[in-house]
């Protein structure tokens, strides 16, 4: 999703106005606020498609997953973003008694698209990386079947894994579950090449 920015404010300001929106999303980075471009029918079926098998092996286990619509803030970045899937096993931590803003997940999933996968590599990566409980980041392609996945090492540095092919499987250690690219481009149509 594309982000346009807006005037400066703090990030009370913008939580509030936030929560008043009922149409638009927007992120917030060192006080600036973006507006949000709405996604491609490929990109909810592979966000949908992701909540879907996470959630189903979460079942019974102290884990929950999250699609697009719940915010994460990065306190060191000074920054909140909507991210496509985020997770976490274990006690959440939520911004405030809303419990619209997760401030631990341990893994974050974003989809590309062609006007925004450079972003979600660079600059967005950089501001998730500065978030303590993430382990894990996975990118998802929306024009074929791939996946990268960068794991946190002890050490700090991230180390990627890529993924290619409908039999190939992403293991998440951080939510102890495993993602079959078969399941996350189910019902996907290539055909239709996303417009931004």
């Amino acid at each position: 999703m594309a982000l346009q920015p807006k005037t400066p404010c703090r990030f009370e300001d913008y939580l509030a106005t936030e929560r008043e929106e009922l149409e638009i999303r927007h992120e917030y980075v060192g006080g600036k606020v973006f507006a949000m471009v709405g996604a491609t029918a490929n990109h909810n079926i592979i966000v949908t498609n992701i909540v879907r098998e996470l959630g189903t092996q979460m079942k019974g286990r102290p884990c929950l997953v999250y699609s697009s619509d719940m915010k994460v803030r990065i306190e060191s970045a000074d920054a909140s973003k909507y991210p496509d899937v985020l997770a976490h096993c274990g006690e959440q931590q939520f911004f405030d008694d809303r419990r619209d803003v997760l401030l631990n997940p341990s893994l974050i999933v974003e989809v590309l698209s062609p006007s925004t996968e450079a972003y979600d590599r660079g600059e967005k990566f950089a501001i998730y990386r500065r978030l303590p409980s993430l382990r894990e980041y996975l990118l998802v392609s929306q024009a074929k079947v791939s996946a990268e996945l960068y794991v946190r090492q002890g050490d700090g540095r991230w180390m990627l894994s890529e993924y290619d092919g409908p039999d190939s499987e992403v293991p998440l250690a951080s939510v102890e579950c495993r993602l079959q690219l078969r399941e996350i481009y189910d019902k996907v149509n290539f055909n239709e090449a996303p417009p931004f």
